[in-house]
């Protein structure tokens, strides 16, 4: 049996497939190729089956908004960047914005696309000036702005894909977005390290840089879009290395709502015009390779319009269950060679294939039914208006536009005698309801566990820490980082001699008395969405020991607390997305 055929036994026994099987499988051509189709497709119909959709097939209305097409990156296949020169101004306005985004509420879009070019002010002087002029300290601020005025506009609820993005400035963008994405493309750090790649002279195309920005986005609990770019120069390992990278965010977060399998289409005006097109087998093989390693419950996407109407057949056959955002009304501009198929053909195409093709939003079903910690407070109530309660995809509504604001403080909920009542009743429920994905993947948890077993500090030497303390005992504020890590790690009588020092430290420092504070702990909400591995604290909003105060009652718990001597309120909470 050759190593293509036993992966692909392996493969169809349901086996977990390794990166080197992986990377056999995507040589499949011919009849291995169909083999392969049909593993991947086993395996898409099985999670549609779960999610209580067999045999449908979803996309996204929507309406696609350049905000700027100016980027301080140069990728080589990119013809939606430009310069400033060629534009009539450095961003849309306001009144551009709307008009796009109210023509197609018109038309029934429920997403508004935003697409645009990465932090061109550090590029473009022109950039910079424009949003100066506005108020606006730079593009990601402005993309804020333009997304709470299309929601209170028109309804339309905003993806936002403004390319890569720091921590701060994904909880900044979270409130106004009903979710976001950035295509990790490729993790061959050679296209973006060496000359002649095709990300060279891209900053934002560094592969850590990437994968960083995905990784932080799911610690938010933002329903993130992400994918690869097929036939760029990546070798097949490099591919099957992206998608193990998908999967293992995916898995730890649960944050990853659809991988884009896209395939490179060469584009005049572009450095890579002579380029060769991803050739079409190998584009199947590798979106059934991703369906295999991604599993049955991903959303696998492919562009429709980047194959020709006669081979939409074969994605599916691959594995495909998601068409991504198609527009009634605007050009992908990205790909303005390309124009996306009519939904009424779209909708033939898949009924030919066996599909029912259904309407969903930017949120992929699952996020929006769940809710907490998905979908922030303030645009809920926007994405809730298109949405059908019973199946989570888009509700046969137009959409109108509702303020954006944050929400108001309520009344109190849940088990507010919860501190009265712990110590006789005990908790209504042993977990919160979410344990078992809370903390990520068990499996992928075990495997980082396992792979930081003896890696902790190293054991110091008694010399160490001797030096260590002579020199605490100088200069206790002068400690370098090696003398304060020999002293935390120090044991047996050597912690007897710093405990020894630390005690004359205390005794030159403020003498012998011991201060306190009267005190009431005041714990105003215990729900939180994070899921932080110590904690019995923490509860999801519909579990039977939530909790949240309101204004009033947390009013009435200071008094208490003043009326026994207490001068210092300690206020806690969780992290809660209300």
């Amino acid at each position: 049996m050759t190593g293509l055929r036993r992966a692909l036994a392996r493969a169809s026994a349901g086996k977990t497939i390794d990166a080197g099987e992986a990377e056999t499988l995507l040589g499949a051509r011919g009849a291995d190729l169909d083999r392969l189709c049909e593993i991947a497709a086993a395996i898409r119909s099985a999670g549609l089956f779960d999610a209580g959709r067999p045999g449908v097939v979803t996309y996204s209305r929507k309406v696609f908004i350049p905000l700027t097409r100016l980027c301080r990156d140069r990728c080589h296949y990119c013809t939606f960047a430009t310069t400033p020169g060629r534009v009539d101004d450095p961003f849309l306005s306001p009144d551009q914005v709307l008009e796009i985004a109210r023509a197609g509420a018109r038309l029934g879009c429920k997403e508004a696309l935003f697409t645009l070019g990465d932090r061109p002010e550090d590029r473009w002087d022109a950039a910079r000036d424009w949003l100066e002029s506005r108020g606006y300290a730079d593009t990601l601020s402005y993309v804020r702005a333009m997304a709470v005025l299309v929601l209170e506009e028109t309804g339309l609820v905003p993806h936002l894909n403004p390319g890569v993005m720091s921590w701060a400035e994904l909880q900044r963008l979270k409130p106004v977005a009903g979710s976001m994405g950035l295509m990790l493309e490729t993790t061959a750090r050679s296209l973006w390290a060496e000359p002649g790649g095709c990300h060279y002279g891209s900053p934002d195309k560094d592969p850590a840089v990437r994968l960083a920005c995905i990784e932080d986005a799911s610690r938010t609990n933002i329903p993130f879009t992400t994918g690869i770019l097929v036939g760029i120069g990546e070798s097949y390992a490099d591919r099957v290395e992206s998608i193990l990278q998908i999967r293992r965010i995916a898995r730890q977060y649960g944050s990853v709502q659809e991988v884009i399998v896209q395939n490179f289409r060469a584009k005049p005006d572009t450095a890579m015009r002579s380029a060769d097109d991803a050739d079409r087998d190998e584009y199947l093989a590798t979106i059934a390779v991703a369906r295999i390693l991604l599993g049955p419950s991903m959303r696998l996407q492919a562009p429709p319009n980047l194959s020709e109407p006669d081979e939409l057949r074969r994605l599916l056959a691959a594995g495909v269950d998601d068409w991504g955002g198609v527009s009634p009304l605007t050009p992908d501009h990205v790909n303005p060679e390309r124009p996306w198929p009519e939904i009424d053909r779209l909708r033939d195409l898949s009924a030919a294939a066996g599909f029912e093709l259904r309407e969903r939003l930017a949120v992929q079903p699952q996020y929006v039914l769940a809710g907490d910690p998905w979908i922030d407070a303030r645009v809920r109530p926007h994405l809730l208006a298109l949405t059908d309660p019973e199946t989570g995809l888009a509700a046969d509504v137009l959409p109108e536009g509702r303020p954006w604001q944050d929400a108001a403080p309520g009344e109190s909920s849940g088990r507010t005698d919860l501190h009265l009542e712990i110590d006789a009743e005990g908790r209504r429920t042993d977990t919160r309801s979410d344990f078992e994905n809370a903390f990520g993947d068990w499996t992928v948890l075990g495997e980082e566990m396992t792979a930081r077993a003896g890696t902790g500090v190293p054991p110091r030497l008694g010399g160490e820490v001797l030096a260590a303390l002579r020199a605490a005992e100088r200069n206790p504020a002068g400690l370098s980082d090696d003398e304060a890590l020999a002293l935390i790690h120090c044991d047996g009588a050597d912690l007897d001699a710093l405990c020894a020092l630390a005690d004359q430290v205390r005794q030159s420092t403020v003498g012998d008395t011991v201060t306190y504070v009267v005190n009431r702990n005041l714990n105003f909400s215990n729900v939180c969405y994070t899921g932080c591995r110590f904690c019995a604290f923490a509860q999801r909003a519909s579990d039977a020991d939530a909790y949240r105060l309101s204004l009033s009652e947390v009013g009435e718990r200071v008094a208490q607390a003043w009326d026994v001597g207490a001068t210092e309120i300690c206020m806690q909470g969780g992290i809660d997305p209300g």
